[in-house]
């Protein structure tokens, strides 16, 4: 029987398989509402990772999770929209967050540090956390999952922990979801990405010094990103297919597409490089099954879209909110379990396939900027309610409050007790 490691309990409500954003979240907000949670990371944090800039249905999470103050006193810098180079004309153009969602900005974030801060928390919440660990396996019962199997870095030996629900958000690593789910790569969306980071770079002007710079080339399209006074992450998107067919390696393409830019290449005329190059491949795809008998993806484990709009850290603690509520209540009434899970997967992959479908569409650059504002409203806005240009930045926010996905709830789904009917019967006499 393997042993447990010091001071860690067997025997948890909840295991969550990664400590990023989407595992920390659902984790924290879990042990908020008093359930035993255990986190286990393979890493051991501040750890790196791309994607630094947030959009501000980041917020709602942050809030649940008592860190908006935090994130403000760590010196994170504000988003307050951002500038696109794109389109048939090739013009730059504004979009501010002030137009549009519940919040009127977000942050620039060095990852290592704002997912070192979410992780931190849920463990002030209450959870258990174990970092460099190492998921092998899930403990199956049944068919159904009831724990994990895992190794801490240093040492031979196999822990194994039980739990009434287990949570993949391993990322893209999937351990649950690949071995208990298909997944669809997005065609349209097969891109390989690389970055690296600049110091001593020039802003953008005026009110667009704390945009993100998105500027499309021919060949794909760039980020500018402020971290903090003259650093910035620049990273370029490119299909796979011209990826592959560059004979210099993806290091040189970058070097060659950046001088095709215009205010890219303006901002980084003084600039020294200041690490070194980092890649990824193949971003975008959804998991057919992100639930089961015990468990439920979340985050990157479940689906990940293109970094065009960076929804990547706001989709997954969104998700992980979500979830959090809906484990809360199955864990209260576990006959509610497959419904619920099912509901969560429903809601959620509605919400990212709307993302999704606009940031296959936004690759048209053939369009006007005003085409692209009518296209986030036929996507979120059929009936026209708002303007298009307040659809798109509504859209480009996250859809805070715009869409039931945010705002699901399974509590018609638990059963009546003889209390809470006497007390309905009541209320409607």
């Amino acid at each position: 029987m393997p042993s447990s490691l010091t001071g860690i309990p067997t025997e948890f409500d909840v295991i969550v398989i990664g400590g990023g954003p989407a595992g920390a979240t659902t984790a924290g907000l879990l042990a908020k509402r008093g359930h035993q949670v255990l986190i286990l990371d393979r890493e051991r944090f501040p750890r790196y990772h791309v994607g630094e800039s947030l959009i501000p249905v980041v917020m709602a999470p942050m809030k649940e999770m008592g860190l908006t103050e935090r994130l403000e006193q760590r010196g994170f810098e504000r988003k307050y929209g951002g500038t696109f180079v794109w389109g048939n004309e090739q013009a730059a153009w504004d979009f501010s967050f002030v137009d549009g969602g519940d919040y009127p900005f977000a942050y620039h974030t060095r990852r290592a540090d704002l997912d070192s801060v979410i992780l931190d928390r849920a463990r002030e919440l209450g959870a258990y956390v174990v970092e460099d660990a190492t998921v092998k396996e899930p403990v199956e019962e049944d068919g159904r999952v009831t724990g994990v199997r895992f190794t801490v870095r240093g040492g031979k030996e196999t822990y194994e922990a039980r739990s009434a629900m287990v949570v993949d958000a391993s990322g893209q690593a999937r351990v649950l979801t690949r071995k208990y789910s298909e997944i669809d790569w997005h065609d349209k969306l097969r891109n390989v990405a690389v970055w690296t980071y600049f110091d001593n770079c020039e802003r953008l002007p005026g009110d667009q010094y704390s945009n993100i710079l998105v500027e499309g080339i021919e060949n794909g399209w760039f980020w500018g990103i402020p971290l903090d006074k003259g650093t910035i992450s620049v990273g370029f998107v490119t299909p796979s297919t011209v990826a592959g067919e560059s004979d210099q390696g993806l290091e040189q393409l970058y070097r060659d597409e950046i001088e095709k830019t215009t205010k890219l290449k303006h901002m980084l005329r003084d600039a020294r490089q200041s690490a070194g190059f980092r890649s990824a491949r193949d971003w975008s795809y959804t998991n057919q099954t992100v639930y089961g008998k015990g468990w439920a993806a979340v985050g990157d484990a479940a689906a990940f879209v293109d970094p065009l709009i960076s929804t990547g850290v706001a989709l997954a603690t969104t998700a992980g909110s979500i979830l959090s509520r809906v484990i809360d209540k199955v864990l209260q009434y576990p006959e509610i379990e497959e419904t619920a899970l099912k509901r969560y997967a429903t809601a959620y992959l509605s919400f990212f396939n709307e993302v999704r479908s606009f940031v296959e569409r936004f690759y048209d650059r053939s369009l006007m900027k005003e085409d692209y504002h009518k296209l986030a409203q036929s996507v979120i806005d059929p009936e026209q309610k708002n303007t298009p240009a307040n659809d798109f930045v509504t859209l480009l926010a996250g859809l805070r409050g715009k869409h039931l996905a945010l705002d699901i709830t399974v509590d018609d789904l638990v059963p009546e007790t003889p209390a809470s009917a006497s007390a309905s019967a009541s209320a409607e006499n």
